[in-house]
């Protein structure tokens, strides 16, 4: 994962973020439902963006107080503004590295672990910041994320090309990191799509919510008789514009 070309692709389009955010909102709400725990005092929400997901942690666990981090200064103005006067400590950090004079009750992200470049030195970190018997909880995409989109550029440049959800990890080897650093570990996986009007319309989305990653090497490569010619072979192969997402829930008890 280039990290900087992540970190622009947020914070260039953080005041647009929550238009197209639909599918990180599903996500957040997957995710809540999956903790069930009650109680929590402290709580470190990792890869904040724009305070969505904290709003439902604020909620769900009013009494808490919250420390929210994201890489993205721009992000986490908009979380900021979104989330005034609510007991929420927001930090501009990058999350993968961060080292905490504290304890919490639950660590907890939505759809951000698929950025970071290893999650071991993570977790293991994480599982340092947890009190005994605290919860780590997170969503992250997995590799079959966007396969149309994939599968298509495959077919119209060759198998050298892919887009960067190719490369997230998969859910067994997720498993196997926290199982070093929790006693208890619980996984779930959803297959969540949506439909779109054309290919314009997909890549928008991804553009805004900076779900691209790094992109394609290439940053000439989407003029408009490759975008026209993808379109193409998208529909014929999958019969409309449609978006898979892979999700995975986790859950580890210290």
């Amino acid at each position: 994962m280039d990290k900087e070309a992540i970190k622009k692709n947020f914070s260039r389009y953080a005041r647009s973020y929550d238009t197209y955010s639909t599918v990180q909102d599903h996500c957040a709400a997957g995710l809540i439902a999956k903790i069930k725990s009650n109680g929590f005092r402290k709580i470190l929400d990792i890869g904040c963006g724009t305070g969505n997901y904290t709003r439902l942690l604020k909620e769900r666990y009013p009494q808490a107080s919250i420390k929210a981090v994201d890489i993205s200064e721009e992000m986490v103005d908009v979380a900021r503004e979104k989330l005034d006067g609510q007991r929420v400590d927001f930090l501009v950090r990058d999350a993968e590295a961060i080292d905490l004079d504290d304890e919490f009750d639950l660590i907890s992200s939505n759809v951000s672990f698929q950025w970071f470049e290893d999650l071991k030195d993570p977790l293991s970190r994480y599982s340092g910041l947890l009190k005994e018997s605290g919860i780590i909880a997170f969503s992250q995409f997995g590799p079959k994320t966007f396969y149309e989109l994939n599968s298509s550029l495959r077919i119209l440049f060759g198998k050298d090309v892919s887009i960067s959800a190719y490369n997230f990890v998969e859910k067994d080897e997720i498993e196997t990191l926290l199982k070093r650093h929790f006693k208890m570990v619980e996984a779930a996986e959803e297959i969540y799509r949506e439909s779109h009007n054309s290919l314009r319309e997909l890549l928008t989305k991804i553009r805004y919510t900076g779900t691209r990653g790094r992109g394609l090497n290439n940053g000439n490569l989407w003029t408009p008789k490759v975008i026209n010619n993808l379109e193409d072979i998208y529909r014929e192969r999958f019969k409309g514009i449609t978006a898979t997402y892979q999700v995975f829930y986790l859950k580890g008890v210290k």
